[in-house]
């Protein structure tokens, strides 16, 4: 079953990052590193990425036809999706227990999510 582990940024995670020192916040990323690679090699990444700031974001919606673009998000937010890892395994306990090796779990909250198979909808 897949899983996506959401990391999220969020004002009591900008304050923890504002505490960290130099050293800390490269091992910090070392760490985001080391647990894609350790995914990698259990066969359990499916994908991994950080995303850009809400900033950098393009609105789409299509009105009569017509596709929409605008730039930036669409209203102030104080919290977003900052990265994610896409995992294949077991079941809850196994992306769970993968959850808790994320950095950002030692000093905020990682959510995780099932991804719908969609597969087997009769639509």
């Amino acid at each position: 079953m897949k899983y996506l582990i959401l990391i999220q940024s969020n004002p009591q995670s900008l304050a923890v990052w504002e505490t960290l020192d130099d050293q800390q916040r490269a091992d910090f990323g070392r760490g985001h590193l080391r647990l894609t690679d350790e995914m990698r090699e259990a066969g359990v990444l499916v994908a991994s990425e950080g995303l850009g700031d809400p900033a950098l974001a393009t609105q789409v919606s299509v009105r009569d036809g017509r596709t929409i673009t605008s730039d930036g998000p669409f209203a102030e937010v104080k919290e977003h999706l900052a990265g994610f890892y896409l995992i294949d395994v077991a079941d809850l306990d196994e992306a769970v227990a993968w959850a808790a090796k994320a950095p950002d779990a030692r000093y905020t909250r990682v959510e995780v999510r099932p991804v719908l198979d969609m597969s087997a909808w009769d639509l």
